[in-house]
């Protein structure tokens, strides 16, 4: 037989893997999958983290996103409506440049540690 769809209220929601500057909540978590949302206030910018062998997809559903990644010179903006793809092993920080907190809803398929924060990534080459 087949299961009824469920819903998950806003107020259903964790506070679940913890990274400095931002505030992730938790829907889901299954084997291979974790859903959920990441709040960033302005001017904020989180700690350098990964996703393990996880890969990321998020939707930006207000605000501005700054990504800055290991190594790499730089950064890239993601505004509300769009999707941005973190893959797996990446070390990246995320800050918000904008004037309102930023609403991200997170999409991670794999079976790695959720978030795993890492130590000042080094200078880009």
């Amino acid at each position: 037989m087949a299961e009824p769809v469920r819903v998950i209220r806003d107020d259903a929601l964790v506070e679940a893997d913890p990274t400095s500057g931002m505030v992730r909540r938790r829907a889901v978590e299954t084997p291979g999958l974790w859903a959920g949302q990441v709040i960033t206030e302005p001017g904020v910018t989180s700690g350098w983290h990964h996703h393990d062998t996880n890969v990321s997809f998020l939707y930006i559903v207000r605000g501005v996103l700054r990504f800055e990644c290991e190594g790499i010179a730089g950064h890239v903006d993601a505004m509300a409506g769009d999707y941005v793809e973190v893959p797996a092993m990446t070390v990246h920080r995320e800050s918000n440049p904008g004037t309102e907190p930023s609403l991200v809803i997170i999409g991670r398929s794999g079976t790695g540690i959720p978030t795993v924060n890492v130590e000042e990534a080094p200078p880009p080459h």
